[in-house]
């Protein structure tokens, strides 16, 4: 994407503010929140149920409309863009992963891979070229002609993953990518995006209640009540793993073993 330059933030919200309304009482999920994830960073964003992490990623992203204050993405303003701009740049722009993946189970991986570029009206060659090279930086190019239901979990994700890499993005962001992952899983999934973000200066901001995602960020962003209350860049150390197959709950403990 050419304009901003790489000193440019990836990400920019300014005194961002987004309220719903429960009933008759308005619920300020976003409340002021100022925040900058810089160019090449992998940032978690991590607080209690109902914080407002995931409305904060949607508003981020422009899937959510904001109620005041503004964003902007590589130096270019959401809310400046109307609906089909705004819908266009993201899909040239970001890439997504979600806990339950949003796969369609009548389509191959490789199928599921390339549907953003086909959507996009590239080439149906050029589409699949990318496809396979995007399996193939995740590890998963012997399971190309697979469905969906003949996958493991963490090859599901790793498929999403792919997808959310195949348009080449400036920005990829993760809603609890390891939610519905047991341990094994959720460290190789989690291993991978650290990898995509080192070797590729891949920009991430990934939801996440598991602190082991947060310990392998550069930085954990804390939310509380609809605000950012601490954006410190270091997280604490790593405890020993658990062992291979026990489940984490939401908040990243391990607990009894799965049953094989």
């Amino acid at each position: 994407m050419s304009g901003p330059s790489r000193n440019t933030p990836i990400v920019e919200a300014r005194a961002l503010r987004r309220t719903y309304e429960a009933g008759d009482v308005p619920v300020h999920a976003l409340n002021g929140v100022d925040l900058v994830i810089e160019r090449g960073e992998m940032a978690a964003v991590m607080g209690p149920s109902g914080c407002g992490k995931t409305t904060l990623l949607n508003c981020l992203s422009g899937l959510d409309a904001i109620d005041g204050g503004e964003v902007l993405i590589d130096g270019a303003p959401l809310s400046g863009m109307s609906d089909r701009v705004r819908t266009a740049y993201r899909a040239r722009n970001m890439g997504f992963v979600f806990q339950f993946y949003n796969l369609m189970p009548v389509l191959t991986v490789v199928e599921n891979v390339e549907l953003p570029l086909l959507v996009a009206r590239r080439s149906a060659r050029e589409a699949r070229r990318r496809a396979v090279d995007s399996l193939a930086l995740v590890g998963l190019a012997a399971r190309a002609d697979h469905l969906p239901d003949q996958l493991s979990g963490g090859e599901r994700q790793r498929t999403t993953i792919a997808r959310a890499l195949v348009n080449e993005p400036a920005i990829v962001w993760a809603d609890e990518p390891t939610g519905d992952l047991d341990s094994e899983n959720a460290e190789e999934i989690t291993a991978l995006m650290r990898r995509l973000n080192q070797e590729r200066g891949l920009s991430l901001v990934i939801v996440t209640h598991d602190i082991a995602v947060g310990r392998r960020a550069d930085r954990i962003v804390r939310m509380l009540d609809g605000r950012v209350v601490d954006q410190g860049r270091s997280a604490p150390p790593a405890p020993p793993r658990p062992d291979v197959g026990a489940r984490r709950d939401r908040d990243g403990v391990g607990v009894a073993p799965v049953e094989r």
